[in-house]
């Protein structure tokens, strides 16, 4: 019986020749990833291993990026925990604010996931890297402490779904769309602790930045990872962003699948989740009149420099909505300054929107846009559940960059192509 793409990573990473679905077994670590929140409850579980050195300091990263720069006293005593750790263990991928991006932005860009890794992070959207044709997967803090300490970890292996993407999406249908498709056709559990793996020859109709935000949101259908074939496209943002060395995995001719699913992209519409699950969608010709308060672009999801551009597009000599606040955080500095250099900040802030350093503040209820009580937005992060941005009885609307800088100009949940 043949091996999926993540089954292969897998078997290579535990020096087996091949495994099965339901298969427990300990494997190497390429990268262990921490943030300011997750990474002080592992510190203070590594500290109980044992040990007392990481066990290779440029294969742990840390990113300061949820509630940096620092929103509070408690905040400052977190990242000052996390900065002196780092410090003593010769953390060598410790990115302080100033360095610092949203991290699921900042560790491709930083050439430090590359094909066929096997990569931890104490971070649910860690399986953002399975873009890059990576086994990436999202760990409790407790588990990315004995990665740090030893270099290994346990996994039951996966079984799969394999998706088919078929033909070009139609204008304004991007990588949000399709994920937010595909998690509103199989629900937020339809893939339980299976690898999503994506295949087919619409892939060369998506850019690196569309299958970002598709993996990323693999863990939304309740994945263990989601994993994309490695094309052209690939190789060539993997020779831009890193001199890693890197291996390809394929899947076998007769790997099996739980089940299969075929996408015609070019049937597709822009889709946006409604609240309280990212599963409860609809297409953009279904909505009716949503007003809203507030529209973020940015995050893990849509914070990449195709995202500001799709957005700046849509505002450029046009003003905001009275009444509506309009947040952008761009995902990495460097993104941030191809940004301003291509004079996107300046038609993003003409139009009435305002542009914060890079952090995860927002998406998560943190600080820089909380949400009161009844207070609708429009948001291209990844998550809506109850709460999620504010406000128990405030409302989160999922969608692409496209659709949400179109409502910011009417105050309602709108169809790019209409403005």
């Amino acid at each position: 019986m043949g091996m999926t793409m993540s089954q292969k990573i897998l078997a290579a990473h535990a020096g087996k020749g091949e495994v099965r679905p339901g298969e427990l077994l300990e494997a190497n670590l390429d990268l262990v990833l921490g943030n300011d929140v997750t990474t002080p409850v592992a510190i203070n579980e590594f500290h109980k291993t044992g040990y007392t050195q990481v066990f290779d300091g440029e294969k742990i990263a840390i990113v300061p990026d949820h509630f940096t720069p620092n929103k509070d006293l408690k905040a400052a005593e977190q990242c000052k925990m996390v900065r002196e750790f780092a410090h003593q263990m010769g953390i060598a991928n410790y990115f302080e604010v100033g360095a610092m991006g949203i991290e699921h932005c900042l560790i491709p860009e930083q050439g430090l996931a590359v094909p066929g890794d096997l990569i931890i992070g104490a971070d649910s959207h860690t399986c953002t890297y399975g873009a890059l044709g990576a086994f990436s997967t999202g760990v409790g803090s407790t588990d990315m402490a004995a990665g740090m300490a030893t270099g290994r970890l346990w996994f039951k292996v996966p079984s799969a779904l394999k998706f088919v993407l078929k033909n070009q999406p139609a204008p304004w249908v991007s990588g949000k769309d399709i994920i937010l498709h595909i998690i509103g056709q199989i629900g937020v559990d339809g893939a339980l602790y299976k690898s999503m793996e994506f295949m087919g020859d619409g892939l060369a109709h998506l850019s690196m930045d569309d299958r970002f935000t598709i993996a990323n949101m693999a863990i939304e259908a309740g994945a263990k990872n989601g994993i994309f074939m490695v094309d052209a496209k690939t190789i060539a943002y993997v020779k831009e962003h890193s001199t890693k060395a890197y291996r390809i995995y394929e899947p076998d001719a007769d790997a099996v699948y739980d089940e299969e699913y075929e996408l015609d992209l070019s049937t597709l519409r822009p889709t946006v989740a409604f609240p309280h699950l990212p599963a409860n969608t609809k297409t953009i010709d279904e909505v009716e009149d949503i007003q809203i308060d507030q529209v973020v672009i940015g995050s893990c999801t849509n914070g990449r420099l195709s995202d500001l551009r799709t957005a700046a597009g849509i505002l450029k000599g046009k003003k905001v909505k009275k009444g509506v606040r309009v947040l952008v955080f761009p995902g990495t500095q460097r993104i941030y300054l191809q940004a301003l250099r291509e004079g996107i900040i300046e038609d993003l802030v003409t139009a009435g929107a305002v542009v914060s350093t890079p952090t995860c503040g927002p998406c998560l209820g943190g600080h820089m846009g909380i949400l009161a009580r009844g207070e609708r937005a429009v948001s291209t992060t990844n998550r809506n559940f109850v709460g999620r941005m504010g406000h128990p009885e405030s409302e989160v609307y999922l969608a692409s960059p496209a659709v949400a800088a179109a409502s910011a100009l009417t105050g309602k949940i709108t169809d790019p192509a209409q403005v």
